[in-house]
């Protein structure tokens, strides 16, 4: 059985991972906007940016506070958009059946090859009542009828359009990619002090010295390497776009084969990154992949109309942001 987060993400609704700031231990709330005499609080910025601060907690500080407080402004507009589209629902008066939503309860049982009472013990071990996610579900289908409703695209598109599209975003039709990275890791403790990663940092400098006066980077992985891939000389094999830590990923891929990157730090360490082979990323022929440009540019117009209609939302809304 999958967890409740998951299977409420599946239906595109909100995470509920419970979060207050504490003060003395007591559970703490503010409001962060008000939008048409509605207000949005602290907490539900925080539920939403919960699950996402798993991927931001190594690194500096200062970054890492900075990101979270990107994240808290991401999080505040999509809730205040979410506000908008859920007032013009009941603007319109819209209503869901309760069967619509039980329907909804049974595809999700379905996709997650859970029973009832499977489900509800994921709900609960989340903080929340069987009662709860039905309201959320009924909001879900709300929002997407008002947006359907309000959000129109054309769908015959003309193959012009959809030429210069494919020219525009040659980069995403492409045959898959993959790439073979070698490295020289230097690992960094997660309770090492500053003084401890300068010292690890130091390391890392001299060997980088060392292979650009001309060292053998393999021989240079063989024998400093903390990495298991020190036996192979560094060399860890062939690997598909998102399947490595970002930072390392994207370091490596901009390469060329046979260069060797500066310092790389990840949650692991310090990296020295050599690209050895590359494979795949030709472009695919027009006509070989027409449905999925039309798929994907007819995606790009919803979008682009969509906030449009957001836009328009908010131009003639009272929204006052407080955090």
């Amino acid at each position: 059985m999958k967890s409740a987060t998951r299977i409420i993400f599946t239906i595109g609704a909100l995470s509920f991972m419970s979060s207050f700031f504490s003060l003395s231990g007591a559970a703490v709330d503010r409001i962060v906007a008000i939008v048409n005499q509605e207000i949005i609080t602290l907490s539900e910025v925080e539920k939403m940016i919960n699950p996402l601060k798993a991927e931001i907690d190594q690194g500096n500080p200062l970054e890492r506070r900075g990101r979270i407080n990107e994240l808290s402004r991401m999080a505040l507009e999509k809730l205040i958009e979410e506000k908008l589209i859920d007032q013009e629902g009941k603007k319109a008066g819209i209503k869901v059946a309760a069967k619509e939503i039980e329907g909804t309860i049974e595809e999700i049982k379905r996709r997650n090859s859970a029973s009832q009472e499977e489900l509800e013990r994921a709900l609960a071990r989340d903080g929340l009542t069987l009662e709860t996610f039905k309201k959320e579900i009924e909001k879900k289908i709300i929002r997407s009828r008002v947006i359907q409703y309000a959000v129109k695209v054309e769908p015959n598109v003309g193959e012009k359009e959809l030429r210069d599209f494919y020219l525009k975003s040659s980069d995403h039709y492409r045959t898959e990619e993959s790439y073979r990275p070698s490295h020289i890791l230097f690992k960094v403790p997660q309770k090492a002090t500053p003084e401890e990663v300068r010292e690890i940092r130091a390391k890392c400098q001299k060997v980088q010295a060392k292979i650009k006066a001309g060292e053998d980077f393999g021989e240079m992985a063989l024998i400093y390497s903390e990495d298991t891939s020190s036996r192979d000389k560094g060399d860890l094999g062939f690997f598909k776009k998102g399947e490595l830590l970002p930072a390392f990923e994207k370091e490596a891929l901009g390469l060329k084969v046979g260069e060797v990157s500066g310092i790389v730090r990840t949650e692991n360490g310090f990296h020295l990154i050599k690209l050895l082979d590359r494979r795949g990323g030709h472009p695919l022929p027009f006509e070989e992949v027409k449905e999925k440009i039309k798929q994907d540019y007819l995606e790009r117009e919803f979008e682009k109309n969509l906030k449009q209609y957001l836009e328009t939302l908010k131009a003639k809304s009272i929204i006052e942001i407080k955090l």
